[in-house]
């Protein structure tokens, strides 16, 4: 069996490859009269789309979203809403040279021993050009965590490391992100990643990244204190993105190097309100949200396909090498921003419509 649905409530169920005629999904679960336009979810298409700069892949695709059901007039229905993007440029001639090797880095050789046969065009099925359609379905459902949570919800990522490229982070700038290709918050480091990029790009390599996604406007008691964690579906929301290999929540693995008393995060009532001195825990405690911002971070290993030559095996086992030519992104990481952007409001959004239905 595959898996090819994300989500409880919520749900939503991915189709296509990355050289088909075209991708899309299928939103389950989506509450009725929530105001919904392509031109909305277009804007968060545009972000992850390719070909917009020198430093991602040169494959021009429009990612044009087209709502095939589920909306009329302008609002959900309530029935499931279908999303549907081309592909419009497509290179398969480009993986003639190399369809009976397997990429070393890619899911190539698991794929084909798991299946028996694999689209080599692009990586079929395991290509991230899934993910557009996981833009599509997150887009939805941050329009209908706007419109229940209002004005203060919000969610917002960034590229904090590129490759050996660190930013500073006290210089967090929401306004900056969308300024440069980078989706980097610190405008200081935006042209030596620049220049680092370009090194990587002319070499035939490639680097990762950090990405960091904040989430505020959360109310307190999304999630259960067992297997339904908030932070256990944050996690295998963002894992389950193509390349990435490690997510944190909160300060993550580096809590384990905190004392008892710097990881606690103290509580305290000003003015009537609850407030919390510190924000270790990522906005989650026990599984369950705590009404601070959400924090999860996530890393995005170095792109597989790279010019340089690499050892490998074709499909008969025999020993060869291979060189990867084409379009690909020398950082991977850069456009999986808006991915994680969107896994991280559908799982949500999928808590929020849970706690309600049992808590009210």
């Amino acid at each position: 069996m595959s898996f090819n649905t994300f989500g409880k409530i919520f749900r939503f169920t991915t189709w296509g490859e990355s050289h088909g005629p075209a991708i899309g999904c299928v939103i389950d679960g989506c509450p009725p009269n929530i105001p919904i336009s392509e031109s909305d979810i277009q804007k968060d298409m545009n972000r992850r789309r390719p070909g917009q700069s020198k430093f991602t892949t040169q494959r021009k695709e429009s990612d044009k979203a087209i709502i095939l059901s589920g909306v009329f007039e302008g609002k959900t229905t309530g029935t499931p809403i279908s999303i549907m993007i081309h592909n419009e440029d497509k290179k398969s001639r480009d993986y003639e040279s190399i369809k009976n090797k397997f990429r070393p880095g890619h899911a190539d050789y698991t794929y084909f021993k798991k299946y028996g046969i694999r689209d080599f065009r692009g990586g079929g099925r395991q290509s991230a050009r899934e993910t557009a359609c996981r833009v599509a379905a997150g887009s939805v459902a941050k329009m209908i965590l706007k419109k229940i949570l209002g004005v203060k919800f919000n969610v917002i990522g960034a590229v904090t490391q590129l490759g050996l490229m660190s930013c500073n982070k006290d210089n967090w700038k929401d306004s900056e992100i969308r300024k440069n290709p980078f989706f980097c918050p610190d405008k200081k480091s935006v042209k030596l990643w620049e220049k680092y990029l370009l090194a990587v790009r002319k070499a035939g390599s490639s680097c990762g990244a950090v990405i960091e996604l904040r989430a505020s406007g959360i109310p307190v008691g999304l999630g259960a204190p067992i297997y339904s964690k908030l932070d256990t579906d944050i996690a295998a929301a963002l894992m389950s993105i193509n390349a990435v290999k490690g997510v944190n929540i909160g300060s993550g693995m580096n809590a384990a190097f905190l004392s008892g008393e710097e990881n606690s995060d103290e509580i305290r009532k000003n003015s009537g309100k609850i407030n919390f001195k510190t924000n270790h825990a990522g906005g989650i405690l026990g599984g369950i949200s705590s009404g601070q911002d959400i924090v999860a971070s996530f890393a995005v290993k170095p792109t597989s396909s790279i010019l340089t030559s690499r050892e490998t095996i074709n499909k008969k086992g025999k020993n060869t090498k291979i060189s990867v030519k084409g379009r690909h992104d020398p950082c991977v990481g850069i456009r999986a921003v808006p991915i994680g952007e969107a896994m991280i409001s559908c799982v949500i959004l999928d808590h929020l419509l849970m706690h309600r239905a049992q808590c009210g």
